[in-house]
């Protein structure tokens, strides 16, 4: 929308075009890469659902997968960010007696949208898979050429690198779709985070351009001063948020954690090669020089990563304690959900869930 904080068309134009191209291949070739993750999403469901004990609810929607390119993802997620973050900054101006008219945030939303284009222009190029939570939802999406190009890098067995991928991503669908909540209660916390807030737009478009004048600098190499922003995170500052993003940060640690740990888990009898996997694929994830740690840190990429440690400790801490049976009772309710720092005392959590039962 134009009249928005971010013209969320001109920020997935913007993408498309900066958007590096994936590796090289034929017609044929790419049709088949397709067909293979088509067939190895599908394989993967049965070893999720026998692994983790769950199903999806009675009347869940049928699971769709979409193969995508780099500009497909671009695409899904201009129009997930929309759903997300126009609510959130429509009410911030529409609450704010300093919002500016329409014609300034016409001219601002040109401006973030470039600079939202230029954050998603880098990260299609390294997102492998990703389950749509908001936007039109329900989408197992597949980026074909970063599959492609990282199995290449990693030098790894092709058929078991696609398979281990989509064990995670379909692990992802299927927390959503056996626990429909999950989806409902994300976008309270995003309810209640507008509620929490008294930042001026104006503030916020200055901290959102502070983070990306920040990416200019690190790929000209400027060093990272000890105040710069550490990535999105940076533009919360109210401490009421910041609860709301402690809840939020746990939820998602979860559901990470616990991809994590069922990718890792089918075994060898399912992934052949998936120790070798493991150890390759966690030095990719620590960024291949030092431009693009930085971008990864400013764009709060690495908090993802941690959130993957933090979130699989978690999982595998509790399974060793009360089984997989005990370890569901996670899915239960937002009270049942991990508080941030039980993620890393596993025993906490069993203390405060499981004990009085």
């Amino acid at each position: 929308m134009a009249s928005s904080l971010v013209d969320w068309d001109l920020a997935g134009r913007t993408a498309r075009r900066l958007s590096r191209p994936g590796p090289a291949t034929t017609r044929a070739d790419a049709a088949a890469v397709v067909r293979e993750l088509q067939e190895c999403a599908a394989t993967a469901v049965a070893h999720v659902e026998g692994l983790t004990g769950l199903a999806p609810a009675a009347g869940a929607p049928t699971p769709v997968t979409a193969v995508v390119d780099r500009p497909g993802w671009v695409e899904a997620n201009t129009a997930g960010m929309a759903a997300l973050l126009d609510p959130l900054t429509d009410a911030l101006q529409e609450r704010s007696a300093s919002a500016p008219g329409a014609l300034a945030r016409a001219v601002g939303g040109r401006v973030t949208g470039v600079q939202a284009g230029a954050v998603l222009s880098f990260v299609s190029t390294k997102v492998l898979g990703q389950y749509e939570v908001f936007g039109s939802g329900g989408r197992l999406l597949l980026v074909a050429p970063n599959i492609v190009e990282a199995e290449q890098k990693l030098g790894v067995d092709p058929h078991d690198f696609r398979l281990w991928v989509c064990l995670h991503e379909v692990t992802h669908q299927l927390q959503f779709t056996a626990f429909p909540w999950l989806h409902t209660y994300l976008e309270k916390q995003v309810q209640e985070f507008v509620r929490a807030s008294d930042l001026d737009p104006a503030v916020l478009r200055e901290r959102l351009r502070d983070v990306v004048r920040s990416l200019s600098d690190a790929v000209r190499g400027a060093p990272v001063e000890g105040n710069a922003p550490g990535g999105l995170m940076a533009l919360v500052a109210d401490p009421a948020q910041q609860a709301v993003l402690d809840r939020v940060t746990a939820v998602m640690s979860l559901v990470e954690g616990h991809a994590e740990f069922v990718m890792d888990g089918v075994g060898p009898d399912v992934v052949p090669s998936v120790r070798t996997l493991r150890r390759r694929f966690g030095q990719r994830r620590k960024g291949v020089g030092p431009v693009d740690r930085v971008l990864r840190r400013l764009l709060g990429l690495e908090q993802k990563m941690q959130q993957y440690a933090d979130g699989r400790h978690f999982v595998a801490g509790v399974v060793d304690r009360v089984g997989m049976a005990g370890f569901n009772t996670v899915w239960t309710s937002p009270g049942t959900l991990p508080r941030k720092e039980e993620l890393t005392d596993p025993q906490r959590w069993v203390d405060r869930v499981l004990t009085p039962y």
